[in-house]
C-alpha cells in the first residue's frame, strides 16, 4: 500500500510547495484535501506516514465561524494520539498550540512579518535547527507554547518561532515549504493587500535579495528535516 502524507491546505495555490516536491521524489502520496472547500479528511490509516497542517488565513480560534476547522481539529488529536508525525506551519502551529490550551492570535504590537526573517535556534533547538536561517514568513499571528512544549526557535520580533511536543509533533511559525516560485506568488498578494509599506515588511526588492541568498540553504535543511521526519517504508514493505 502506498504511504501518503496528509496535506490540510487552506488555499488553492498550485501544489508546487517543497512537502508535496519531496513527496513525489520519495514514492509518497501527497493526499491534498482541503476542508474549507468541504473536503473530508478521512482516519488515520496504517499508510499515513505524516500530517501537515499548512498556513492559511483563518484563526485558529474561530471554529464556530469556520466548522471546518473542528475536521481539522479531530485530525490533529487523531495523529497525535496515534503516534503520526504531525507538521503544522504558520496557521497549522498556531491550532496545533490552540488545541493544546495555549494562546494562539495576534499580540498586542501586532507587527507583521513578510519577507525573509532570521530565525534562530535556542539552546535546546540545534536538533531541528543546525544554525541561524532565513525562512519565508508571512503572518501577524502567533502562539504560546503549549504546556511541555520544546521551544526550539525564536527571532527579535517573535520569540515562538518553533516548538516540539514529545517526538511526533512539530510546530513551525515561519514557512520552509515555501519556494522561490510559491514567494513570488505572495509578493504579488502582498502588492493587492497593500501590505508592503507596514512596519517591519520588507520591500520587495529586499525580499528578492534575501530569498536569492538564502533559499538554496533552506531547501536544503527542509529536505533533510523531512527525510528524519517522515521516515517511510519502502514501497510494497
Amino acid at each position: 500500500m502506498t504511504q501518503r502524507i496528509l496535506c490540510v491546505r487552506h488555499e488553492t495555490d498550485p501544489t508546487d510547495d517543497r512537502i508535496t516536491t519531496w513527496c513525489n521524489s520519495n514514492g509518497v502520496k501527497a493526499d491534498i484535501r482541503r476542508p474549507c472547500q468541504g473536503d473530508d479528511l478521512g482516519d488515520v490509516t496504517d499508510n499515513l506516514a505524516g500530517v501537515v497542517v499548512y498556513g492559511g488565513n483563518y484563526n485558529a480560534y474561530d471554529s464556530a465561524l469556520h466548522p471546518f476547522l473542528n475536521k481539522e481539529y479531530r485530525m490533529i488529536d487523531a495523529a497525535m494520539q496515534a503516534n503520526v508525525p504531525l507538521l503544522g506551519i504558520c496557521q497549522g502551529a498556531q491550532m496545533i498550540a490552540h488545541h493544546l490550551g495555549a494562546f494562539a492570535g495576534t499580540l498586542e504590537h501586532g507587527t507583521y512579518e513578510f519577507g525573509y526573517y532570521e530565525v534562530t535556534p535556542t539552546d535546546t533547538g540545534h536538533d531541528i535547527l543546525p544554525q541561524a536561517m532565513h525562512m519565508p514568513q508571512s503572518h501577524y499571528h502567533t502562539f504560546d507554547l503549549p504546556t511541555g512544549a520544546r521551544h526550539i526557535a525564536r527571532n527579535a520580533v517573535y520569540e515562538n518561532q518553533a516548538f516540539v511536543v514529545g517526538d511526533h509533533v512539530v510546530g513551525f511559525q515561519f514557512h520552509p515549504e515555501q519556494t522561490p516560485t510559491g514567494f513570488r506568488r505572495w509578493q504579488k498578494r502582498g502588492h493587492d493587500w497593500g501590505i508592503y509599506g507596514r512596519p517591519n515588511v520588507q520591500d520587495e526588492t529586499a525580499q528578492t535579495a534575501l530569498m536569492n541568498v538564502h533559499d538554496p540553504a533552506l531547501e536544503t535543511w527542509f529536505k533533510r528535516f523531512m527525510d528524519r521526519y517522515f521516515e517511510t517504508r519502502p514501497q510494497g514493505a
